[in-house]
């Protein structure tokens, strides 16, 4: 069998039948056996921790799911055994361990739950302004014309431009909103109907809603902070789509609490889950979902779908794509 070296996700040598851990379940197997390459597939055992894999395997399909929270902090003893490229289905890899992260190249789920999260974030945004729940009357008494907020002429501030905020950029443009975006890449050309800022303290001071979907890095933790909040306006309403701890949720909560913001939608939390008892899970002006805003759609086919692609790159000999960066740490 003929596995190649990888160097900065760059394979040098032809993989004519690869070994592969498949911890992403039956669809992403029934895709594989069809590959050219003819790779053999290894079902990871569900009881098993997920870094302890086959020796003889080269490819690990892997995701956080897979049980990765209860990894050891230290690299396991043969750590990473043979292997040389690890697909991971998730974007973020901050729920993995440091020394997964710091061996074979490393190719990341960027972009495939793109779509299903930016409808969450339209849906949280049309919730907050048009509030379909709250008027509901329940009799004859409450039955009363209320007010209804709009998107028009509005500003949406997006922290963060990859494949999510782009997905939301677009779906937004209809609506009427003015749509500003903090980047940590410079801008190479300008983008119709979107304004850069170059602060987060700009985009707060100046958006209705605020779309959180950075990475998260050591530079992005409590991103969001108490200084920060104090320059939102009152009637921001802030949506994290990204990871909790870019917030600092006790700054987050004591805004809430003194009307210093209008509300929040967090489908993420810092820990998560919260434990039981904290006030998050039943604050009036926070909408909570438990992590689920990257499902709905067609995730799966697109797992797939990048996995065959860098599969087939594996196989060639060539670059691999959405490779993590370490220096950027996304």
């Amino acid at each position: 069998m003929n596995t190649p070296r990888v160097d900065s996700g760059r394979p040098v040598a032809t993989v004519r039948s690869p070994v592969i851990v498949n911890q992403l379940g039956a669809e992403v197997r029934a895709a594989l056996i069809e590959h050219w390459s003819r790779p053999l597939i290894i079902d990871h055992p569900a009881d098993r921790p997920a870094w302890e894999i086959a020796p003889e395997a080269d490819v690990l399909l892997t995701r956080p799911l897979a049980g990765w929270s209860k990894a050891p902090a230290d690299r396991p003893a043969g750590w990473p055994y043979g292997l040389r490229w690890i697909q991971t289905a998730s974007t973020g890899v901050d729920f993995f361990p440091a020394w997964l992260l710091d061996g074979p190249v490393v190719t990341v789920g960027r972009g495939i739950s793109a779509d299903a999260i930016a409808e969450y974030v339209l849906a949280a945004i049309l919730g907050f302004a048009k509030r379909i729940h709250e008027i509901r009357p329940r009799n004859r008494q409450e039955w009363k014309i209320t007010a209804l907020g709009s998107l028009s002429g509005k500003t949406v501030g997006i922290a963060g431009f990859g494949a999510i905020g782009h997905a939301v950029a677009e779906r937004l443009k209809p609506f009427g909103v003015q749509i500003r975006v903090l980047r940590r890449s410079p801008w190479q050309y300008a983008i119709p109907g979107v304004v850069p800022v170059d602060s987060i303290e700009a985009l707060v001071a100046t958006a209705d809603h605020l779309v959180i979907a950075l990475p998260a890095t050591p530079e992005t933790v409590h991103l969001i902070n108490a200084d920060v909040l104090t320059r939102a306006k009152q009637s921001l309403h802030l949506i994290n789509v990204a990871r909790g701890r870019i917030i600092d949720q006790q700054a987050l909560l004591r805004a809430l609490d003194n009307g210093q913001l209008a509300g929040a939608t967090l489908d993420v939390t810092d820990p998560e889950p919260p434990p039981d008892g904290d006030p998050i899970y039943d604050h009036p002006k926070i909408v909570l979902t438990p992590h689920v805003s990257w499902t709905g759609a067609d995730d799966v086919k697109r797992l797939v779908d990048k996995t065959l692609v860098n599969l087939d790159a594996y196989a060639h000999g060539a670059p691999l794509a959405d490779v993590f960066d370490k220096e950027l740490g996304y």
